[in-house]
């Protein structure tokens, strides 16, 4: 991945955790993260919010990185369908 911190703080709204956060989780875990398989979005667990005022879902998904494949290190988001189209949260990156 081409370290676009900055581009997905921006696309998540920074709302949780900006790009030098986004860095440090990364950085810190020391792997060189890659693109997963196509399979690896199919597993991803996603879980509906109840009541809420919208429609959103709590998603987690394994990273992958070149050194391991499939790793420890994770995502948490939350997915809204706004009233203006799709709204993305980065909740968390950490170690399972």
């Amino acid at each position: 991945m081409a370290r676009e911190y900055e581009q997905v703080a921006r696309i998540a709204g920074g709302q949780r955790l900006d790009s030098v956060s986004i860095e440090r989780a990364i950085h810190d875990y020391g792997r060189t993260l890659v693109m997963p398989p196509q399979t690896a979005f199919e597993q991803l667990d996603a879980v509906p919010v109840k009541n809420a005022r919208l429609p959103r879902w709590s998603v987690r998904m394994n990273l992958w990185t070149a050194e391991e494949g499939r790793s420890d290190l994770s995502i948490e988001l939350t997915l809204i369908e706004g009233e203006g189209g799709h709204i993305i949260e980065l909740d968390d990156i950490h170690v399972l």
